[in-house]
């Protein structure tokens, strides 16, 4: 017991003398030095960043003028820019505050073992995301603006990153989708359009008189609408999946103008053959 007590002594005279030998003020000069470093670390790399998005996007400005038109490609080489350019800030600030605190960020990574093995099986995403992305940018496979259908998701290209692409539906939905999993693309925005204008008949709807009464609406039409190639060709009595009957009229259109120019004549005919005196029925077939 009396050893007990005698070693409990010694230790916590050991202690006192170590805590009133301790150089308070060096730690605190320690602590104030590296806050302050990082700190201006930070300050740095963040007015390194803002002025290189700055110029980049000064570099494109010229280019991108929505007066002279907008340019597709300059956009997503645009965008893929400041994306690469912000990484890079990231991946150097990290490195710097590292380094500041004391960690031997180089020795970490070529020793780091089955960490670095770890590391490397969770970056294979990362790394087909990036490798996919820059083969969808060289091949020139989309651009920013452009109308595509990736899997089921359909839409307008708005962002091409280096882990996702982005695509906005027409009700507004931004959708992210992993570069990785892009691996068939539609692009409807590189071609000529086709347009089906289904014309609902029945059975006793006289459609040999609405032959002409297409034509008078085409020629009153395409002179407004030159976004319509060549002339509309009515194809004729067509059944649907469906079994509807109708009458069909394709046009050829410039890419985006499809549909609003299906809605259009379709309007136009059903408004012409009504006036003709001709009976439609009620409903109306889905447009393709």
């Amino acid at each position: 017991m009396t050893a007990l007590i005698s070693t409990t002594a010694t230790s916590s005279k050991g202690l006192q003398h170590y805590l009133n030998t301790f150089n308070w003020e060096d730690l605190w000069h320690l602590i104030t030095s590296r806050f302050l470093t990082l700190l201006f670390l930070t300050v740095l790399f963040f007015f390194v960043n803002l002025v290189g998005k700055a110029i980049l996007k000064r570099s494109f400005k010229r280019y991108l003028d929505p007066k002279q038109g907008s340019n597709n490609r300059l956009q997503t080489i645009s965008m893929l820019s400041m994306n690469i350019f912000h990484y890079t800030i990231l991946f150097f600030w990290l490195y710097a505050m590292l380094s500041t605190l004391g960690v031997p960020v180089g020795t970490l990574i070529a020793g780091a073992g089955i960490f670095s093995l770890a590391l490397g099986l969770g970056a294979q995403g990362f790394v087909s995301d990036l490798v996919t992305g820059v083969s969808i940018l060289m091949e020139q496979q989309i651009d920013v603006g452009e109308t595509v259908k990736i899997g089921t998701i359909e839409g307008v290209v708005t962002a091409i990153g280096l882990r996702t692409t982005q695509v906005t539906s027409a009700d507004g939905t931004i959708n992210f989708i992993p570069n990785r999993n892009i691996t068939i693309v539609s692009n409807r925005s590189r071609n000529n359009m086709r347009a089906t204008v289904n014309i609902p008949i029945a059975p006793t709807t006289p459609v040999e008189q609405l032959r002409p009464i297409i034509e008078q609406v085409n020629q009153e039409l395409l002179p407004k609408h030159p976004g319509v190639i060549g002339t509309p060709l009515p194809t004729g009595v067509v059944t649907l999946p469906t079994g509807e009957l109708v009458y069909q009229v394709s046009l050829v259109c410039e890419s985006g103008t499809q549909f609003s120019l299906q809605a259009i004549f379709l309007t136009a005919y059903l408004k012409a053959i009504r006036q003709a005196g001709i009976k439609l029925p009620a409903h109306t077939p889905t447009q393709v």
